[in-house]
């Protein structure tokens, strides 16, 4: 890689990269690597039951988002058990893990439940901490004052593990991430959301002002939206105290509502080729601000799901290749936008 300039390495970003990349977070902040196991805790979603909706949100099949191991009708510890199994195939090295409870809305149910799941969770000898997927509708000031607590080391007295880097650690690392998905009510009422923007930003300032890592996850290219809405919505998602975001290009799955919209009115959908996306997402990097962690920026859905594969079977670590590349050749980094800006805005 050329020598980079010296105004974009006052940014410090890892490993030498253009962007805020969240591999090997996990092992700066605790000195050794961290990997999430994923799980199926048996929820659902407001949408899907009638609270506020019938369906769920119209892209959804959540089947299609998590591995084989991940399975409702498994227990928790079966599901993390062989969680590990898997992963240690890959990451060898790795020894702790993060109960990640992806499937559905992890919050939404009484708090005695999120009580019980999180301690069974943090039961198993080799998880470190919990990640809690769900929707911001589906948080409350009980619910977030207990991870919050739990996060202080206030709720599991006596529990330790000796992570590399904190030997002596007596408190789980406690994360929340919220699917926002877009930053337009318009948008979240199209796909079925069931709520406005403005409750995902309350969630997001009521979890973050408790002292709690909080993640979000937005997708790119839903109907209705332009791309210099989704290049405007930057400047929304940085205002957001959270720490770490998450990106992923629209997929139709078979079977949802979206795919049966997308066959009748496909003008309304922004379908990028890879080259266009590699493109697109640089212009995004340009306008995020630059200790913001990018923690994923595609998508991978198993081609059994999906009618086409337009970029091929091309797997995530060829995609950050092409993505570091692409921002190499363009000699642009993350935030380089909105240098000499106030409140993460690009004029």
């Amino acid at each position: 890689m050329p020598d980079m300039p010296q105004d974009f390495q006052k940014y410090g970003f890892p490993d030498g990269k253009r962007y805020n990349s969240f591999v090997g977070y996990f092992k700066r902040r605790y000195g050794e690597r961290l990997q999430k196991i994923v799980l199926d805790a048996g929820f659902t979603c407001p949408n899907r039951d009638g609270k506020v909706g019938r369906g769920g949100c119209t892209y959804c099949d959540n089947a299609a988002f998590h591995p084989s191991y991940s399975t409702a009708g498994k227990s928790l510890r079966q599901q993390m058990d062989e969680g590990i199994e898997f992963h240690k195939v890959r990451y060898r090295t790795t020894e702790h893990y993060l109960a990640y409870f992806q499937s559905f809305s992890n919050t939404y149910a009484p708090l005695e439940r999120l009580v019980s799941l999180s301690v069974e969770a943090l039961e198993h000898p080799d998880v470190v901490g919990i990640v809690i997927g769900t929707r911001p509708d589906c948080v409350d000031d009980e619910k977030l004052d207990f991870l919050a607590a739990l996060s202080r080391g206030e709720v599991l007295k006596g529990w330790k593990r000796s992570l590399a880097g904190e030997p002596d650690r007596t408190a789980p690392i406690v994360i929340v991430e919220y699917g926002i998905e877009s930053c337009y009510d318009a948008t979240l009422e199209r796909i079925n959301r069931g709520h406005g923007f403005e409750i995902a930003k309350s969630a997001v300032e009521m979890t973050a002002a408790r002292g709690l890592d909080v993640g979000a996850h937005f997708i790119l290219g839903l109907p209705g939206e332009t791309r210099q809405m989704m290049l405007d919505s930057c400047s929304i998602i940085n205002a957001l105290p959270i720490r770490s975001v998450k990106f992923h290009q629209l997929q139709i799955v078979k079977g949802t509502r979206m795919e049966k919209e997308y066959a009748e009115k496909p003008q309304d959908f922004v379908r990028f080729t890879l080259e266009e996306y590699l493109d697109f997402f640089t212009d995004m990097l340009e306008r995020l601000r630059p200790d913001l962690f990018i923690e994923r920026f595609v998508g991978e859905v198993p081609p059994r799901f999906v009618n086409e594969t337009p970029w091929g079977l091309i797997r995530n670590v060829e995609l950050i290749r092409l993505l570091e590349k692409r921002l190499e050749e363009r000699s642009t980094w993350q935030g380089r936008l909105l240098e000499g800006q106030k409140n993460g805005q690009v004029l």
